[in-house]
C-alpha cells in the first residue's frame, strides 16, 4: 500500500500542473455579479408611488372640470348630466372671447420676440470672446433672483412716458424683458454644443456668417428654440401681475385678470370660474402634448457646460 502511495506520488509530481486557460479577469468574476439596487425593487414599489402622487395630482384638475360641466346647483361627483351653460356664460357674457384673444396675441408676439434676440444674444455669447463677456454672464445669472413685482413701478413710469399703458405691447415688452436672461443663456449652451467647424465649412464655401448660421446652426437650433420659445409662451399666457398693472381697460385684459373678475366680493361663481380656468388650461395642454420629447432635449441640451 505503501508503495502503491509513493508511486501515484511519483506520477503525480512528474506530471505538469494544469493551467486555467481563463484570463485573469475572470477570476475576479468567479462569483455571480450582484444586479443595480433598483432592479431589485419589486414593481409595485415604483408603481404604487406614482400612482398615489399621479392621483394627488390629477384631482384638482378633475374638481375644475367638474365644476365646469355640472349644473348650477348640482351635488353629484360625477360630470353627469353634462352642461355647458358655464362655458357658454364665460365667454359670451363675462367676454372671454375677448380675453382669450388678447392673451393669444401677447403669448404670440412673446414668444417670437423672447426667440429672436434670445438667439442673437446667445450666438453673440457662443461665439465671440469679449472683456465683460462673464461679468455679463454674471448679471444674466443674478437677475433671474429679482422679483417681476419689483420692477412693477419703474416699467409703470416708462411705458406711460412712452404712451403705453393699456397696450397689449407694454405687456409684450415686460414679458420679453424677465423671460430673456435664462432663454439667452439656454440658447448659448445650445449654440456652444454646435461645432463651430460647420459655419467655417460654410465660410469657405462662399456663405457669409449670416447665411451660414441659417443654413448650418438654425436648422441644429430646433430643440432649444421649442423649449424657450414654449417657456415664454406658457409663461405670458400665464402671468398675472403684468397684465393686471399695465391694463386697465376692459378690451384689453387677458386670461388671467379675466378669471380674478369672476371672484366677487360677497360670493363666488364656481361654476364660471371653473369653465374659465379649463379654458385658460387648454392651450397650455396643448403646447406640451405636441412639444414634450423637444421640451426635455432642448433644456437638457442648453443647460450643459459648453
Amino acid at each position: 500500500m505503501t508503495a502503491a502511495l509513493a508511486e501515484k506520488n511519483g506520477t503525480d509530481a512528474a506530471r505538469p500542473p494544469v493551467r486555467d486557460s481563463r484570463p485573469p479577469s475572470a477570476h475576479r468574476r468567479a462569483k455571480p455579479r450582484r444586479e443595480r439596487a433598483f432592479d431589485d425593487v419589486p414593481r409595485w414599489q415604483i408603481y404604487v408611488p406614482l400612482g398615489i402622487y399621479l392621483v394627488f395630482t390629477l384631482i384638482p384638475f378633475y374638481w375644475m372640470f367638474l365644476f365646469a360641466v355640472r349644473p348650477s346647483g348640482s351635488t353629484s361627483l360625477v360630470p353627469w348630466p353634462m352642461t355647458g351653460e358655464h362655458f357658454s356664460k364665460v365667454w359670451n357674457e363675462r367676454s372671454f372671447a375677448l380675453f382669450f384673444q388678447n392673451s393669444m396675441i401677447v403669448g404670440v408676439c412673446t414668444l417670437v420676440s423672447t426667440t429672436l434676440v434670445a438667439l442673437a444674444g446667445g450666438y453673440a455669447l457662443a461665439r465671440f470672446d469679449f472683456k465683460i463677456k462673464n461679468a455679463f454672464m454674471l448679471a444674466l445669472l443674478c437677475s433671474q433672483f429679482i422679483p417681476g413685482a419689483l420692477m412693477l413701478v419703474p416699467l409703470f413710469e416708462i411705458f406711460k412716458n412712452l404712451q403705453l399703458i393699456n397696450s397689449l405691447g407694454s405687456v409684450v415688452i415686460a414679458e420679453t424683458v424677465f423671460q430673456l436672461p435664462l432663454s439667452i443663456i439656454l440658447i448659448s449652451g445650445f449654440i456652444k454644443n454646435v461645432p463651430a467647424t460647420l459655419e467655417e465649412a460654410a465660410w469657405v464655401d462662399g456663405c457669409s456668417r449670416f447665411r451660414a448660421f441659417c443654413a448650418v446652426v438654425l436648422p441644429l437650433l430646433r430643440p432649444g428654440l421649442i423649449a424657450v420659445g414654449s417657456f415664454a409662451f406658457v409663461h405670458s399666457w400665464n402671468h398675472f401681475l403684468f397684465a393686471l398693472m399695465f391694463l386697465s381697460e376692459q378690451d384689453k385684459q387677458t386670461i388671467p385678470v379675466g378669471l380674478n373678475t369672476l371672484i366677487g366680493a360677497d360670493s363666488v361663481d364656481l361654476g364660471a370660474l371653473a369653465a374659465g380656468g379649463v379654458i385658460a388650461a387648454v392651450p397650455v395642454v396643448i403646447v406640451f402634448a405636441f412639444i414634450q420629447k423637444w421640451l426635455i432635449t432642448g433644456f437638457s441640451a442648453g443647460a450643459v457646460k459648453g
